[in-house]
C-alpha cells in the first residue's frame, strides 16, 4: 500500500502544481483536495473487498502527493510582505503541524478503541470539514492579502 501511495503521489504533485499554477489557485485546490479528502474518508467507511481498499490508496496517494508542497505555498502567499523574518512563521507552521498530527492521531485512537476502526475514519471527516471551512474563509480573504513572489 505504501509503495501504492508513493509512486501515484507522484503524478498527484504534478497534478496539484499545475492545477494550482496555470488553472484554478492555491486556494481553490486544496478546497477541491479537502472534498476528496472527505470523499475518501466516508469511502473508507464502505470499504469491504481488497480491491475497494487498494482503489481507495491509489486516490489517497493522488491527493496526498501535492498536498502538503501546495499547502506550504498557499502558506507563504499569504505572509505578510514587509516581514523581514519569514523563517519563524514557517517554524510556527511546523509547530501547528506537528500539534495536529498528535491531536489528530489521539482522537483517532480514542474513537477507534472505543468505537472502532470504521467510526474513526469517519471522525477523521469532520476535521476535514473544518479545514473546509476554513479555506473557504481564506478565499474570502485572498484577493487582498495574497502575496505574489
Amino acid at each position: 500500500t505504501i509503495l501504492i501511495l508513493q509512486l501515484v503521489a507522484i503524478p498527484g504533485a504534478m497534478l496539484m502544481s499545475y492545477l494550482s499554477s496555470k488553472k484554478y489557485g492555491n486556494v481553490n485546490v486544496l478546497i477541491g483536495v479537502v472534498i476528496i479528502w472527505i470523499g475518501a474518508c466516508i469511502a473508507a467507511y464502505f470499504i469491504h473487498t481488497e480491491m475497494q481498499f487498494y482503489i481507495l490508496a491509489a486516490v489517497i496517494g493522488l491527493i496526498m502527493g501535492g498536498i502538503q508542497s501546495l499547502s506550504r505555498s498557499t502558506y507563504s502567499k499569504f505572509l505578510p510582505q514587509e516581514s523581514p523574518d519569514h523563517t519563524s512563521f514557517f517554524s510556527f507552521y511546523d509547530v501547528a503541524e506537528k500539534v495536529a498530527l498528535v491531536f489528530g492521531l489521539f482522537i483517532f485512537g480514542f474513537i477507534d478503541e472505543q468505537l472502532g476502526m470504521r467510526n474513526s475514519v469517519i471522525a477523521l471527516t469532520v476535521f476535514f470539514v473544518l479545514g473546509l471551512l476554513f479555506l473557504l474563509a481564506l478565499k474570502k480573504v485572498e484577493p487582498k492579502s495574497v502575496v505574489v513572489d
